[in-house]
């Protein structure tokens, strides 16, 4: 059974690529990966390809997958297209991860287990947490941080949820949450796409927990914010909670996602 599967878009990440997958095939529980890339003229996706050719070694299933979109896409479409190209494939964990080791592999792991774990704290949805227990934030200035730990603030008070890091780009969701959140579009791209995601799952009854994890800027290629997607999560946040009291968040297993047309990879 395919169990754990790593989504990582990818857009002008050649100085970040190899090292990751590298990192993620060498830890000591397996996981696959999924690239996401939307066209990179830096030649990411033909590298991915070259690494095809060694993982897996020795004629077993393979492990690296790519799929390539034309032109920057978002980020919100990335996960989606790679969370549908999954569940059509039969993963059980899905994982959200950058491509630029600001999470670290290694902590994929204590996700997985979040999430798999049997007992009753075992959660629908974890989250790699940057402020469950104060700021674990490295190489990011000042401003930066304040930035990102008060639109935690901003979100928990707009929204109702209790979760400390809301705008977290690490995560892992059991597949049956994936089946019924995604029945509804998901709107938007950036980094309201994150909080869009918690805030559907968490009306929707699942549990989420937080993991604490430490982030680490990037200290290669380039990093893709912006004053637009800054924006697009300070005023979706506000548009999003209007719209949900227009919905009905009742968990339907009979919803799930099904892939009559499997989005392509290889």
């Amino acid at each position: 059974m395919k169990e754990r599967l790593v989504v990582i878009p990818t857009y002008n990440e050649i100085e970040n690529i190899e090292a990751i997958i590298r990192k993620v095939f060498s830890l000591a529980e397996p996981f696959d990966i999924l690239i996401v890339d939307d066209g990179s003229p830096d030649g990411t996706a033909r590298r991915v390809r070259d690494l095809q050719e060694e993982f897996p070694p020795n004629g077993s299933a393979q492990r690296l997958h790519l799929l390539e979109r034309r032109g920057k896409l978002g980020l919100g479409t990335a996960y989606i297209d790679g969370f549908k190209w999954a569940l059509s494939r039969g993963y059980q964990y899905l994982f959200e991860m950058d491509a630029d080791f600001s999470h670290n592999p290694e902590d994929l792991i204590r996700l997985y287990h979040a999430c798999a774990d049997e007992g009753p704290k075992r959660a629908d949805v974890a989250v790699g947490s940057r402020y469950i227990k104060g700021v674990n934030v490295v190489n990011w200035p000042m401003g930066r941080v304040l930035m990102s730990y008060f639109a935690g603030v901003y979100v928990r008070f707009v929204t109702g949820m209790s979760i400390m890091d809301p705008t977290a780009g690490f995560v892992c969701y059991r597949r049956e949450v994936l089946e019924v959140i995604l029945h509804n579009p998901i709107k938007f791209v950036g980094y309201a796409f994150q909080i869009e995601m918690k805030f559907t799952c968490w009306k929707y009854g699942f549990r989420i927990t937080e993991v604490p994890i430490i982030f680490t800027d990037r200290t290669k290629g380039v990093s893709k914010m912006s004053s637009k997607i800054f924006k697009e999560a300070v005023f979706g946040v506000l548009q999003m909670k209007i719209s949900s009291f227009f919905r009905h968040y009742i968990p339907r297993p009979e919803a799930a996602v099904r892939a009559e047309e499997p989005v392509d990879a290889v």
